[in-house]
């Protein structure tokens, strides 16, 4: 039985996954961020300030991080090593390398505790609603172990293999959903240009083969009336995915020049000042130089 939970990185994503889990969980969950805001709001949900990583790492059974990328990571993972007890568990919710989850799953295991990448996918509404998707990466008995834990923030949790699989499926998830953005973007950059309404088009793509998950929100809800906020899934974020999947593809002997185009696209994004923007900002940069 599960008697404490933890965890680390409550941002845009990261907190409402961490409110579900502690209003659904039944366990009792302390968390930690570098920004006191959302600890005090969590305060009302019942979830409990942690004092440091490594307070958190001695008192729980299970660990959640949500964080932003590789580096912080690792980083967290090297406090985690030395302070959780054999039996405990890992689960890192954060979008990283493939190599790194495999590394951090052979290091944790080293130490009999369990690790898992679980990388979610989805809209910050669909984290508040506990309706994400999350790709998991684990051994058969870790993957049985957390999902019921998991199920508090998705709907649709699936287990892809073993250690480094749950990174694998979201980064791929994310290059194809980049490519097929910049293909919305140019789509509708040729209506324009044409004096073809873009509202009449995209109602049109959206009957016909080119419907998509990205048509019906990245297309709708911000190429179409040009609404690109922060706090958002950022073009800084997207480029960080993008460029994760183009570096495990070079490992694999694979050049990718739709995801290479992707990712020059969202370089001249960030290059424009929009790297805080949501990423269908780069509608912004087609057509120009």
């Amino acid at each position: 039985m599960t008697r404490a939970l933890g965890f680390i990185g409550l941002g845009v994503m990261g907190e409402p996954m961490c409110r579900n889990l502690a209003a659904k969980s039944g366990a009792p969950v302390a968390a930690l961020d570098v920004n006191p805001e959302p600890l005090r709001r969590l305060a009302d949900d019942g979830v409990r300030a942690a004092q440091s990583v490594e307070a958190l790492a001695r008192d729980a059974d299970v660990v959640f991080l949500s964080l932003p990328g590789g580096a912080e990571v690792a980083a967290v993972c090297e406090t985690l090593l030395p302070q959780m007890r054999a039996g405990a568990c890992v689960v890192d919710l954060s979008t990283a390398p493939v190599g790194l989850a495999r590394d951090l799953a052979g290091r944790f295991s080293a130490r009999g505790i369990e690790f898992a990448d679980a990388p979610v996918a989805r809209t910050r509404e669909a984290a508040a609603t506990g309706t994400l998707s999350i790709m998991v990466g684990a051994p058969d008995a870790t993957f049985a172990r957390i999902r019921p834990l998991l199920a508090c923030m998705g709907s649709d949790v699936t287990h892809c293999g073993g250690p480094g699989a749950g990174q694998l499926a979201k980064l791929m998830n994310n290059m194809v959903l980049a490519q097929n953005v910049v293909a919305l973007a140019e789509a509708l950059a040729v209506a324009k240009a044409t004096g073809v309404d873009p509202a009449t088009l995209f109602d049109v793509l959206s009957k016909g083969s080119a419907d998509s998950f990205a048509l019906r929100n990245h297309g709708m809800k911000a190429l179409l009336p040009g609404i690109y906020p922060e706090r958002a899934f950022s073009t800084e974020y997207m480029l960080k995915d993008v460029g994760y999947a183009l570096e495990l593809a070079a490992s694999c002997g694979l050049a990718l020049s739709g995801a290479e185009n992707a990712r020059e696209l969202l370089e001249r994004t960030i290059a424009a000042g929009l790297g805080a923007a949501y990423f269908p900002a780069l509608a912004k940069m087609v057509g120009s130089k």
